[in-house]
C-alpha cells in the first residue's frame, strides 16, 4: 500500500510541499489528499485523528504520524540528500513540534492562503485520491 501525505489544501506552503514531494519520490509511494477534501475528511474520520488538525498527516502502514514526525519520516523516502533529516528523529518531539508549530502558526501569513486547493495536472491526477 502507499503511503498517504494529508496536507492543508488552502495553503501554499503546504501546496510547494507536496509539489516538492511529488518531483522527489522516484517510486511514486506518496498519495495526497486535503484535510479540506472528501478523501481527507474520510481518512481523518476512519483513523480517529482530531476533527482540527490543520497538521501534517502521513499514514503509512496503517499508523498515523503527526507534524515533525511525519515530515521527517517522508524525507526519508526522496531521494537526494532529504534522507539525511531522518536523524532529527532522534531530537524529542517536544523540541522538534515546537519548530513545526511555529512555521505552521504562520504559514498563511509567511507564506500566503488559497481559496481552494489546487488542481493537479492530468499526469498527476494519479497520485491524488478523489
Amino acid at each position: 500500500m502507499n503511503s498517504i501525505i494529508l496536507f492543508d489544501g488552502e495553503c501554499n506552503f503546504c501546496d510547494a510541499s507536496v509539489q516538492f514531494i511529488i518531483q522527489r519520490d522516484q517510486k511514486k509511494q506518496f498519495k495526497f489528499a486535503s484535510l479540506q477534501g472528501e478523501a481527507g475528511q474520510k481518512l481523518i474520520n476512519k483513523y480517529n485523528s482530531p476533527k482540527n488538525i490543520d497538521s501534517l498527516i502521513l499514514l503509512e502502514n496503517n499508523k498515523v504520524y503527526y507534524k515533525s514526525t511525519a515530515a521527517l519520516r517522508i524525507a526519508k523516502q526522496l531521494k537526494g540528500m532529504w534522507k539525511l533529516l531522518y536523524i532529527f528523529l532522534l531530537v524529542p518531539p517536544k523540541i522538534r513540534d515546537a519548530l513545526y508549530d511555529i512555521i505552521a502558526k504562520n504559514r498563511y501569513k509567511w507564506f500566503g492562503k488559497k481559496d481552494s486547493c489546487m488542481l493537479p495536472s492530468p499526469e498527476m491526477r494519479s497520485r491524488f485520491l478523489d
